[in-house]
């Protein structure tokens, strides 16, 4: 893996998954890995091939310290780069306000959003949100 970003002690490390149009990026303080974040491109159908989806992850002790939007910069810059990637796409727990807000704060739209998609029990159910950035 390269170093990209070097922030505060945070260090974000970039590498391949399968193929060039996919990625992992790597948030690390002091060699503990503290988030990732993870590009992979819909390669099921060449119509949606110049799409992707990233999920991302922030250790529950680092979250609030902007590494997250380190993260997804990189990740945008790396998709801006990238001649077949147009669109990124992701889908969040509707419960998680604050990653809705950085989204929006970073460009994302909401384009949609499936009910009761996740069951954490009998009587709890959340929403998943489907956001989506064009980057070129």
């Amino acid at each position: 893996m390269a170093m990209i970003i070097e922030n505060g002690g945070i260090v974000v490390r970039t590498g391949r998954i399968e193929d060039e149009n996919e990625t992992i990026m790597i948030a690390e303080k002091d060699t503990e890995v503290v988030g990732w974040i993870v590009f992979e491109v819909n390669q099921n159908r060449k119509r949606l091939s110049h799409t992707g989806s990233f999920g991302m992850m922030i250790k529950k002790s680092y979250r609030e310290m902007g590494i997250g939007k380190m993260l997804l910069k990189a990740l945008l810059e790396w998709a801006e780069n990238n001649p077949l990637i147009e669109k990124v796409s992701l889908g969040v727990f509707s419960t998680n306000h604050r990653a809705i807000a950085l989204y929006k704060r970073m460009g994302f739209i909401e384009e949609g959003r499936k009910m009761n998609e996740f069951k954490f029990n009998e009587n709890e159910y959340v929403d998943d949100i489907l956001m989506y950035k064009l980057v070129k």
